[in-house]
């Protein structure tokens, strides 16, 4: 069998990372003759296309996720360790955890997805969080829900102008999705909470450094996710390469936007641990895979989805999207169970089904084959597209409902500014104020 090392018991597949394809490859090996173990720092797989909607207040984070022991305590031969990894040994065929344990394997998956790139501007991560993990949304949120809230209290008219103005960094659909539901947010769901400040009045922009927004979508799609944002208010500036974000400001194409709320979703680069693989990296740190999604050399070594850069298709290299990494991770299963039956392996051919991009309430577009359309029926299906793939039947339950009551009302329900919200008592020491007592 082609990359399987001869053992006692049956073969070990050790899958890094339960993302699409990790979780995925694992669902489809629940039933084959091996040993599956799943590795992830977190104990819960993330449906990342919906992070906008937490970041916004539009769902809670249980509602986009669920625990991954939950999802796979069906399958027998599957063990979940939630663990760091630390190194990949290929020749060894050993990988190295957080705490210090060795794991070897017959079979590696590596499925560690990507992180936002800051392009070499790390120090601009802190102004400016992006979009890739509970911990994001949240943090999202808690900074425009705080902006209105100090807003609210600020006398000044300009630093008041700073607080009510959002800034979103990038024209991809996240960016897009971003913009759209902070514009509904400003619009509808606060409109009445306030009262000396008018949270309609919140400007909301949209930067990408290229000629059209949703470059991977044809050019009528980006037209209208333009028309449609403008719409809602979004003020969209493409052409706008961000050159510094500093507290309280950002500087793109030669002028300076003061804001207190930035929000990042321009670029992505993948897992740094892809380094030790030793095969080579594309310009976002992507291993580029041979055929079989297989690194050179390693046949029995497997990376997929977001960590992949696979090229050996008409029209470029495939795209870090959710389709993508599933049908990878199906694709990587099938190839192991080819390889114990004795047959041979096919390459990978991925089955593009189209893209869709929501741009606000009841509005999307949709590349779906050779129909190029948006509006109501695109946002219909993106909504069935998205509940379908959400995993655990609670998680699309709730969502459906959620989102009914949140078409119907104009609500959000998800509006909890959860972190530090006041000074500590240290700050309030340093200038003057007495700490409180214990």
């Amino acid at each position: 069998m082609p990359g399987a090392r001869q053992t006692t018991g049956l073969p070990h597949v050790l899958i890094l990372g339960a993302g699409f394809a990790g979780i995925y490859a694992a669902k489809a090996l629940r039933d084959a003759p091996v040993r599956v173990t799943v590795v992830d720092r977190r104990n819960h797989h993330l449906f990342q296309p919906m992070l906008y909607q937490v970041a916004t207040a539009g769902l809670n984070p249980s509602d986009i996720a669920s625990p991954i022991r939950s999802i796979l305590r069906g399958a027998k031969n599957i063990e979940v360790v939630l663990a760091q990894v630390d190194a990949i040994d290929v020749e060894r065929r050993e990988v190295r955890l957080g705490d210090g344990a060795v794991v070897s394997y017959d079979y590696l998956l590596v499925a560690t997805g990507a992180r936002h790139s800051y392009f070499g501007h790390d120090e601009w991560e802190e102004l400016a969080p992006g979009l890739k993990s509970l911990e994001d949304a949240l943090e999202i949120r808690r900074r425009v829900l705080l902006a209105f809230e100090r807003a609210e209290r600020e006398p000044d008219p300009v630093r008041r102008h700073a607080y009510l103005t959002f800034v979103v960094v990038g024209g991809g659909p996240t960016g897009v999705e971003m913009a759209g539901a902070v514009a509904e947010l400003r619009r509808y769901a606060l409109r009445r909470d306030f009262r000396h400040i008018d949270p309609a009045e919140a400007t909301v922009m949209l930067l990408e450094g290229g000629p059209r927004l949703l470059p991977s979508y044809p050019e009528s799609l980006s037209d209208e996710a333009k028309r449609e944002l403008r719409r809602l208010g979004v003020e969209v500036r493409t052409q706008t390469m961000v050159t510094d974000i500093r507290k309280g400001c950002v500087s793109a194409a030669g002028w300076t936007i003061p804001t207190q709320t930035v929000i990042w979703a321009a670029g992505n680069v993948a897992s740094p641990i892809l380094r030790c693989l030793g095969a080579p990296l594309d310009y976002a740190g992507r291993a580029v895979v041979e055929p079989d999604c297989t690194i050179p050399g390693h046949p029995e070594v497997f990376v997929l989805g977001d960590a992949a850069a696979f090229n050996h298709q008409e029209g470029g290299t495939l795209p870090g999207v959710s389709p993508v990494a599933i049908q990878m991770g199906e694709y990587a299963a099938r190839a192991i169970k080819g390889d114990l039956a004795g047959r041979p392996r096919r390459a990978f051919s991925y089955w593009d089904k189209g893209q869709l991009a929501v741009i606000g309430r009841g509005q999307a577009v949709a590349d779906i084959w050779k129909l190029h359309f948006g509006g109501f029926i695109a946002w219909l299906i993106w909504i069935f597209v998205h509940v379908f793939f959400l995993i655990g039947f609670r998680n699309r339950v709730m969502v459906l409902l959620q989102w009914a009551w949140s078409y119907l009302t104009y609500g959000r329900g998800a509006r909890l500014i959860t972190d530090e919200v006041h000074p500590p008592s240290s700050a309030l020491a340093s200038v003057g104020c007495p700490a409180p007592s214990p």
